[in-house]
């Protein structure tokens, strides 16, 4: 039961989520991307931005991402290879499979040009995603 409602409805603060199917959601996306490991860390798997009806946005890792582990994983937005620590997600649900991030009003997607998985505890990068 646990591992269905993972996969299909994740609460995020205040904020519901329930998934599109996986086609669907990946034809709504305004920016995709492929993890690439970062710090001697394999960081794996697809990222999609998803703009929302009321202007909003989300952050989807999809159901092949992966990570080999890491203290304080956070995700969050960078810019031409720097974390910007305003744009920081939350902690990583899950080091692997499906999940999805609320990104807050006050961070604006389209100032960003990368998708980060990063440890808050050690300041480095574990996995960067560019998007296009």
């Amino acid at each position: 039961m646990k591992n269905f409602i993972r996969t299909i409805v994740f609460a995020i603060g205040a904020s519901l989520i329930v998934f599109m199917p996986m086609q669907a959601y990946a034809e709504k996306a305004v920016a995709k991307g492929s993890f690439v490991g970062a710090s001697d860390h394999i960081t794996t798997g697809g990222v999609s931005i998803i703009k929302t009806a009321n202007g909003g946005a989300v952050v989807i890792l999809d159901t092949n991402f992966s990570l080999d582990g890491a203290p304080d994983p956070r995700v969050g937005f960078g810019k031409d290879g720097k974390f910007i620590d305003a744009s920081d997600l939350g902690k990583l649900v899950n080091n692997d499979g499906l999940q999805a991030y609320v990104v807050p009003p006050s961070v604006n997607v389209d100032d960003f040009n990368e998708v980060y998985i990063w440890c808050r505890k050690f300041a480095v990068p574990l996995g960067v995603a560019s998007l296009n």
